[in-house]
């Protein structure tokens, strides 16, 4: 038993039927019985549908009375309680995500913040040392856009200069390219303070590009 509520001027039974079709189509289990909260106009030609599909006769019902017609409103009274639970749900989900990014956009004086790229250097002794960039789109991580690069003109461990060289690399395919480097974020994240932070400046000066930087630097904690 299903309850489904029009949207966007599609009748209920409209999107019942739809729904059917959808649902069915896709599942191996036909049932003897259907119940459903709206008369379909398409109910003998889906009912002959799911027969053929089942090898037996289905039945589809718009109860109005009796036990049948209560196991519908049970049905209509779940699904309710189901979207309440979901739009609770999303609503923290978005406080969590989209909030987030606006708490960071007001902190900084930002209108919006949608995209947010984050650098960092790891030195791995007896390792070459490696630029990681970091992507979230509205508070969410976006791993397809997450890169590495390899620290190719820096030799030992010297944080400034490979963040120029794993910058600069960056932005520059940026300007050379349609696509995937071309989209540029609304803020840059140093992991570190003022020095990293003005190292990404120079960089994006060299490149004339017009993108807001900031630092994030952990408590005692470990806390950024």
């Amino acid at each position: 038993h299903y309850h489904l509520k029009g949207i966007d001027g599609d009748a209920p039974e409209e999107l019942v039927q739809s729904f059917i079709k959808q649902f069915y189509a896709g599942t191996p289990f036909i049932p003897r019985e259907l119940m459903v909260e709206y008369e379909l106009e398409e109910k003998d030609l889906i009912s002959d549908w799911l027969s053929e599909r089942r090898g037996g006769k289905v039945s589809i019902l718009a109860p109005k009375k009796g036990q049948k017609e209560r196991l519908v409103e049970l049905a209509h009274k779940n699904a309710a309680l189901v979207l309440t639970q979901d739009a609770e749900k999303l609503r923290r989900e978005e406080e969590r995500t989209l909030g987030a990014m606006q708490e960071i956009a007001d902190l900084l004086g930002m209108s919006e913040v949608k995209r947010v790229e984050s650098y960092d250097i790891s030195n791995i002794s007896g390792f070459q040392s490696v630029g990681s960039m970091v992507v979230f789109e509205n508070g969410r991580p976006k791993k397809n856009d997450y890169r590495k690069f390899k620290i190719k003109t820096v030799k030992g461990p010297d944080d400034y200069k490979s963040m120029r060289e794993v910058l600069t690399r960056r932005f520059l395919r940026g300007k050379e390219q349609s696509e995937g480097f071309a989209v540029y974020p609304d803020i840059i994240m140093m992991d570190g303070g003022r020095g990293q932070v003005n190292i990404a400046l120079e960089v994006l000066k060299e490149l004339d590009l017009h993108i807001p930087v900031c630092g994030m630097v952990k408590d005692d904690n470990h806390r950024t």
